[in-house]
């Protein structure tokens, strides 16, 4: 075990590193950005390893700022790699995506990550309190916290801020936890809000009061959400739906549905049939 130990750290050490953490001089962005949260995709190719296929193929679309879309489409389609890739996780193969005309590969990874909030599928929650989840490095005061718990509905499961959270946030619901997760990235007031939807059975109540606040919270964010429940993204500005890493629908749900052979349409009626609609 002490060999296999030495030889995992050795690994790491090898490790290809990540781009620059901090923006230069000339290519920090303003202090404000994004402002307004407008993306715009250019030919996006983008693979997670070298000789591996790509996994996003010219990936070209624009988003408005406050604009609300949602992301369908089957497995391996390309949605979380479309998220991996503004997040810089991975860099691109070919094109850019730029947010309020800002060429992201250009700026540093903290400006970036710093400046849009993720609502993950499985939130991720550390051992120790509420505040420390929160706010990891005390950048807010305890008033700020508790107005993202009170907007994020949070008000019942939340009684101080030193709560204890477990492991994992292993004594909340799921619900509870993605509720958490849409509390801190209020307290960051990002313009920008990714969200890849919980798959996890959800008590209807909390699911109740995650649509609604990501509704009302986020109205002035431009926010992409994966979903995986087509009900919970019918009231989108537009759908973009996936295929093969690469754009096969963008427009209105009242627009794809109208397409007789159309992959959103197909995805509304599988749902409409299984839930008896």
């Amino acid at each position: 075990t002490q060999r296999v130990s030495i030889d995992r750290i050795l690994t790491y050490t090898e490790m290809p590193t990540e781009a620059a953490l901090e923006s230069t001089a000339a290519e920090k962005p303003a202090l404000e950005w994004p402002t307004a949260g407008a993306i715009t995709f250019n030919r996006v190719d983008l693979r997670y390893r070298p000789g591996l296929p790509r996994v996003l193929r010219g990936l070209t679309f624009s988003v408005n700022a406050k604009e609300k879309v949602g992301i369908v489409g089957r497995t391996g389609a390309g949605k979380s790699s479309l998220i991996v890739s503004l997040m810089r996780l991975v860099e691109l193969d070919a094109g850019s995506i730029t947010i309020d005309g800002v060429d992201i590969s250009k700026i540093g990874l903290h400006d970036l990550r710093a400046n849009i909030a993720i609502i993950p599928q499985d939130p991720v929650l550390f051992s120790g309190t509420v505040r420390s989840n929160l706010d990891p490095f005390d950048h807010y005061s305890d008033d700020q916290i508790w107005t993202s718990i009170k907007r994020a509905s949070l008000q019942k499961a939340v009684t101080s801020l030193d709560d204890v959270v477990d492991e994992k946030g292993s004594n909340f619901s799921v619900g509870e936890r993605q509720l958490l997760s849409i509390a801190r990235a209020l307290l960051k007031r990002s313009r920008v809000i990714l969200m890849d939807e919980a798959t996890a059975s959800i008590d209807p109540e909390t699911d109740r009061q995650i649509q609604q606040s990501i509704r009302d919270e986020f109205r002035e964010c431009t926010t992409l959400t994966i979903a995986h429940r087509i009900n919970t993204i019918l009231d989108s500005d537009r759908i973009l739906v996936m295929e093969k890493g690469s754009v096969a629908e963008f427009g209105s749900p009242t627009e794809l549905q109208r397409k007789p052979d159309g992959i959103f349409k197909s995805l509304v009626d599988a749902w409409r049939q299984s839930s008896g609609d």
